[in-house]
């Protein structure tokens, strides 16, 4: 049915362009039943971006950061929050900017890196398309301390965590970042593919 739906843009308006890009549309939606209703949205441009599960098979651990994030700040949950390795494209391929954003945060140098999926982080409202990774990683991949880039003003502090107890913090609700909650479900499910 949804292949007899339509949409066309009737105005855009930008809201905000700082730090990034907050648009007003207004679209005409034909329904699958052909009915056409004027809606408007909000959408909130952001540039594609890639995380990375790390993991230890040795010692069944895996390497998480943690940091400042104002929206969980400002929704009353704890604002250092607890993630897999993540960050922007910034004009470079997939990989490469995961193996880049992957030293930077933790200091781990990843040999062989898996392309698991990409996914839109929340598709009602965000253009972001993240891009999804895993490497298997030892103690000799530890090429610097990690912590992020003091130019950014990145304050990321280094965890490593058995994969079991990062599982049981999503149910505890230590981990509610869903990125992170994604890899390590797939860790999961999948270690034998990260040996």
């Amino acid at each position: 049915m949804t292949h007899k739906a339509k949409v066309e843009i009737v105005d855009s308006q930008t809201l905000s362009d700082a730090w990034t890009r907050l648009e007003s549309y207004q679209i005409d939606y034909t329904d699958s039943k052909g009915a056409t209703h004027r809606l408007r949205r909000e959408i909130y441009h952001r540039t594609p971006a890639a995380c990375i599960l790390l993991y230890d098979p040795k010692r069944d651990i895996v390497v998480l950061v943690k940091q400042f994030r104002l929206p969980a700040h400002l929704e009353g949950d704890p604002a250092w929050v607890i993630e897999v390795p993540a960050g922007l494209l910034d004009g470079e391929d997939p990989e490469a900017a995961i193996r880049r954003e992957a030293v930077e945060e933790t200091g781990y140098t990843v040999r062989d890196v898996s392309f698991l999926f990409k996914s839109y982080s929340s598709p009602g409202a965000i253009t972001e398309i993240i891009h999804f990774f895993a490497a298997a990683i030892d103690l000799a991949d530890r090429t610097s301390n990690g912590g992020g880039l003091e130019e950014e003003h990145e304050d990321i502090e280094v965890l490593e965590i058995p994969l079991p107890e990062a599982m049981a913090m999503i149910e505890s609700g230590e981990i509610f970042d869903l990125k992170t909650i994604t890899l390590l479900q797939w860790a999961m499910l999948n270690k034998d593919k990260l040996r």
